[in-house]
């Protein structure tokens, strides 16, 4: 892929592991999101040399060896920094508020994602380009997975690196506390009407080497198919916890238990909390009714 080259994840880029990109400029070289394996970046840092290291976003799974580059400048939007810098913001952004959940996720991404809080970093600008020597990379803002996920276009070489927004059948996440609904749609609206020849989701297939066309709208209307799904369950008022309890995101409960039934939570109170604002739904004595 001449200068920019995919770096394929272990197990196959899926969680806790993603692909990472390396960026081979005249002036500098870069690997964005640096989780792929611990082999496979500990040869790139020492057979090809990195320079700068370069986030997407802050999920635990895009940082999980970013230690080993440590003495390279960091850059990430200034949106997405905060959660870096301390643990306790890192929980509240996940808007984990059980205390013995804290400490679970604590340890977890304490030992097995190598957490350690960043001092300093370096912010991209929206919409700017950035030139490597011989590279360009255009910084393209794609909120709503995160609220400074970014995506990055190198017009070049044609390649468009889509970050999380990765095209999965599971579809889009958009449940921390800032994440956002609509400005998913719009991000995963932009990323398809960018023109490029390849493109690079962080997870599963990775590498699409042709325009992924329909899976663009299939990705978005996993959205709807969820709000539906909610929507149909509310033919009687139920609970928050009794549509949670219900399993519509992930279809039945999945191990690791606590893992899951707090992803299904923060999925469903996100179309709630929506449902509720365009006014489909209202809440009366403690239960969502569908207006």
């Amino acid at each position: 892929m001449g200068k920019v080259r995919f770096i394929r994840g272990d197990n196959g880029g899926k969680y806790p592991f993603n692909h990472s990109v390396y960026l081979e400029g005249g002036d500098c070289r870069v690997v964005i999101d640096p989780s792929c394996g611990l082999q496979k970046l500990s040869d790139l840092k020492e057979k090809d040399g990195v320079d700068q290291v370069w986030l997407s976003h802050w999920h635990e799974d895009h940082i999980g060896f970013l230690n080993l580059f440590e003495g390279c400048p960091l850059r990430i939007s200034g949106r997405d920094f905060p959660p870096l810098t301390d643990m306790e913001i890192f929980l509240d952004w996940y808007n984990i508020k059980d205390e013995q959940l804290r400490e679970l996720w604590e340890t977890i991404v304490l030992n097995n994602f190598n957490y350690r809080p960043q001092k300093d970093a370096l912010f991209f600008q929206d919409e700017e380009t950035i030139d490597l020597g011989s590279l360009k990379v255009q910084i393209i803002a794609t909120p709503g997975h995160t609220p400074g996920h970014l995506s990055f276009l190198i017009p070049d070489e044609e390649i468009l690196f889509l970050g999380d927004y990765d095209l999965t059948t599971f579809g889009p996440w958009y449940g921390d506390l800032y994440s956002s609904i609509e400005q998913t749609i719009q991000s995963i609206r932009r990323l398809k009407s960018i023109s490029a020849r390849r493109w690079i989701a962080s997870h599963n297939t990775g590498l699409f080497e042709e325009n992924p066309g329909k899976l663009w709208d299939d990705y978005e209307n996993v959205i709807y198919q969820r709000e539906e799904k909610i929507l149909n369950f509310l033919k009687e008022p139920k609970s928050l916890d009794e549509i949670a309890g219900a399993w519509l995101i992930y279809g039945r409960p999945r191990e690791p238990r606590e893992f899951f039934e707090s992803n299904e939570r923060a999925l469903v109170g996100k179309h709630i909390e929506y449902l509720e604002r365009i006014g489909r739904i209202a809440i009366d004595e403690g239960k969502y009714v569908r207006l």
